[in-house]
């Protein structure tokens, strides 16, 4: 077998100022938050750091290479949609998921209780069971940026793998 590596990083900032009922978007989910994130697609961190990991593994550049936020096509998309796009190139270059590994950092909102929900968003999407999908998340015990809670921010790794012909 061979296989390939690649890892990802994401953040989104916070709106300055509190909404009533504002949501946002993780692995595809919609998540009750006391702020929305800034974003010119749908802000969803997460997959956002899952196709920079798996376009790194196949050395295709970065998510804003392929999907530019001066392009008005991807003005509010779901960032769902990008991801089945590079699940696409995943599959033109022979290559197939082994595993991805992700995690959210940031004070709130808490996202235990929405991991099943993203696991199975992300496994749908991607075509891949979702054992193969392992989300987690942290706090900076109030350091930094996401310990302010001016943001999210999000890490991933995805291994990649191909088996040679005999």
């Amino acid at each position: 077998m061979q296989f390939r590596i690649g890892n990802g990083y994401d953040v989104h900032r916070f709106a300055d100022a509190e909404e009533s009922g504002a949501v946002i978007t993780i692995g595809g989910v919609a998540i009750a938050s006391k702020k929305r994130l800034l974003a010119h697609s749908d802000g969803d961190v997460l997959v956002h750091a899952l196709c920079d990991a798996l376009l790194g593994a196949l050395a295709l550049g970065d998510i804003g290479h392929h999907f530019p936020d001066t392009d008005p096509r991807y003005r509010g998309v779901s960032s769902l949609l990008l991801l089945q796009q590079v699940m696409m190139l995943v599959g033109e270059k022979a290559w197939e998921i082994a595993n991805v590994d992700l995690t959210l950092i940031a004070q709130e909102p808490r996202f235990a209780p929405h991991v099943l929900a993203i696991r199975n968003s992300l496994a749908t999407t991607m075509k891949i069971a979702a054992d193969r999908i392992s989300v987690k998340a942290t706090t900076t015990e109030g350091l930094g940026f996401t310990g302010r809670k001016e943001g999210i921010a999000c890490q991933a790794v995805a291994l990649l793998q191909r088996q040679v012909p005999a």
